[in-house]
């Protein structure tokens, strides 16, 4: 814990107006700002942006922006504000790039399925949209109906996969740091709690965790994994190629 860096201040007042924006339009906002399905009609060019400032509730963003500025501020500043920058906005984009890729999967394997029975692509996704009539639960099983409708209706907000790039990075530069973790009585390492809580709770409950516990979570995992990705990938760069703060300011 530190004092609060220029960059990070500003990232969460910039997150606390959109959310009280949000609070204050309604769902407007969100059909606008949130992440939408590329396929989908109320996609627009800016969301892989501005999803990355949108949450879903008060503990969703208390949560994000506590993150933001406990691992931000440190990052910050040993990179300097440009490289911080770079990084944070660079993870938020990954992952919303990986979670719509596996979104994308799910869409085409269903697709692929209605097309072979005779439906054409516009004809599906104007049935989608409610401009044609038709069922296609039946044309698919379960839970190939459910990633197909969930790939399409989709959506993401929230900084999470910026922030799991942080927490990736803070690892690399800090791998002996003790983290103080609620319900642990015992500090842990920051080189073996993160690797550990991302494998577990989006690694495998990510993946297994509806179908196990049979809960809806609501939490975009996949976009988790994907800003834990990309920040992994940077970091290894950087380090492999000895980029340092000088080379940003």
């Amino acid at each position: 814990m530190m004092n609060i860096t220029p960059i990070v201040k500003q990232l969460i007042i910039i997150n606390i107006l959109f959310f009280i924006g949000t609070l204050m339009v309604g769902d407007p906002a969100y059909q606008m700002l949130a992440m939408f399905f590329p396929e989908n009609s109320n996609f627009h060019f800016w969301q892989p942006l501005t999803h990355m400032f949108m949450h879903g509730g008060f503990a969703h963003i208390a949560f994000n922006m506590f993150a933001l500025y406990s691992f931000g501020s440190t990052l910050e500043h040993f990179w300097g504000e440009k490289k911080f920058l770079f990084f944070y906005i660079s993870c938020g984009l990954g992952a919303v790039l990986v979670n719509t890729a596996v979104n994308y999967y799910y869409f085409q394997d269903g697709l692929s399925v209605l097309m072979n029975q005779g439906f054409s692509k516009e004809e599906v996704i104007a049935v989608l949209n409610g401009k044609a009539n038709g069922d296609l639960a039946p044309l698919l099983n379960g839970m190939d109906f459910k990633k197909f409708i969930e790939a399409y209706f989709g959506t993401v907000v929230g900084a999470s996969g910026a922030i799991y790039g942080l927490l990736v990075a803070f690892a690399f530069m800090f791998p002996n740091a003790e983290l103080g973790i609620m319900f642990i009585p015992v500090p842990v390492k920051a080189k073996y709690f993160v690797p550990v809580y991302m494998l577990l709770f989006d690694g495998f409950f990510g993946i297994f965790g509806n179908s196990l516990m049979g809960i809806e979570s609501g939490i975009a995992h996949y976009a988790h994994i994907g800003g834990a990705l990309f920040g992994f990938l940077i970091m290894w760069y950087w380090k492999k190629n000895q980029f340092n703060s000088n080379r940003w300011n």
